[in-house]
């Protein structure tokens, strides 16, 4: 190396520092808030993070994961990844899904969100939503900056993920956020994941409804938070995967999520799969799965048709 860049003219060096500019602006993370976090108690930072497994956000963060130049085409997905609003799975539900978007062509922007937890916030229940409306919000007031286009925003969730993304697109008339420049918070896509929909306690994940809303949560929360009942003509077009094995999280989840959209004449698409289980760990096949997702993306105009 040391011989390649003292042995180079300067256009080859400015070309090869360009490179690496852009190389670290690919994989960015910056914090989600560049004041005060919203509804936050003070309280010592106990965030841990082993093998990307990551406890106790209290401090959410964007990483920024950009397409080479020659492959963008302007769409961007934020990534919720899944845990039970008890941890963050960042690796195999944010990471890896960043990387092959990228591949694609599609910004990413990984949203490691606050995990709901009274120690630190005022109000749990909102915590994750006021950062999936945050990150919205920022990619879409900074898609200039990202070559991206502001009216081509998806947000995909995994899980528990899969409740927040669905939050954010079933509630964004709601703000719980500063929004001075009445910026829209409304995903333009969604991508579902095997995800936690409901919290009624007849489908809904029980560890997911209790980290998030408490151990005697209302009626009313339990309602406003099972977003099946929270879907209207208005909410964004959504791809739904999930196993028929998963005991987990039921997959009546998605299929309830999905006839309310139909019902209200929302466009989606669903993919059930006889086996699969909570994760996709061995069956379907990531390419299965995700290649469906690309097509989907491909045939509502947020992707170019593949060469």
């Amino acid at each position: 190396m040391n011989f390649v860049l003292k042995s180079a003219n300067p256009v080859t060096l400015i070309i090869y520092f360009l490179c690496l500019a852009l190389n670290a602006l690919a994989q960015t993370e910056i914090p989600l808030y560049s004041s005060q976090i919203p509804s936050s108690v003070h309280a010592p930072d106990q965030e841990t993070n082993k093998d990307d497994i990551i406890r106790n956000v209290s401090k959410p963060t964007l990483a920024v994961y950009l397409p080479e130049p020659e492959k963008a085409n302007g769409t961007s997905v934020i990534v919720c990844p899944g845990g039970g609003y008890g941890v963050l799975v960042m690796d195999y539900e944010g990471y890896r899904i960043a990387k092959e978007l990228n591949k694609s062509g599609i910004a990413a922007f990984i949203l490691k969100y606050r995990l709901p937890d009274a120690r630190i916030m005022k109000d749990q229940s909102i915590g994750p939503l006021q950062d999936a409306q945050q990150a919205i919000k920022t990619v879409r007031e900074r898609a200039g900056e990202w070559k991206i286009n502001p009216d081509k925003i998806g947000i995909m969730g995994f899980s528990a993920g899969g409740h927040l993304a669905s939050t954010a697109g079933t509630h964004y008339d709601s703000t719980f956020i500063e929004n001075p420049r009445k910026t829209s918070l409304r995903p333009d896509f969604m991508i579902l994941v095997y995800p936690v929909i409901s919290l009624s306690d007849k489908i809904g994940h029980k560890g997911s409804g209790t980290n998030l809303l408490g151990k005697t949560p209302s009626a009313e929360n339990i309602k406003y938070f099972s977003n099946e009942l929270q879907v209207s003509k208005k909410t964004p077009p959504t791809f739904l995967t999930h196993a028929g094995d998963d005991t987990v999280v039921p997959v009546s989840n998605s299929i309830k999520f999905y006839e309310a959209l139909n019902t209200h004449g929302v466009p989606a698409d669903m993919h059930i799969y006889s086996k699969g289980e909570h994760g996709y760990l061995k069956t379907p096949a990531f390419q299965e799965w995700f290649g469906r997702c690309l097509q989907w993306m491909q045939s509502n105009r947020w992707l170019p048709d593949s060469k």
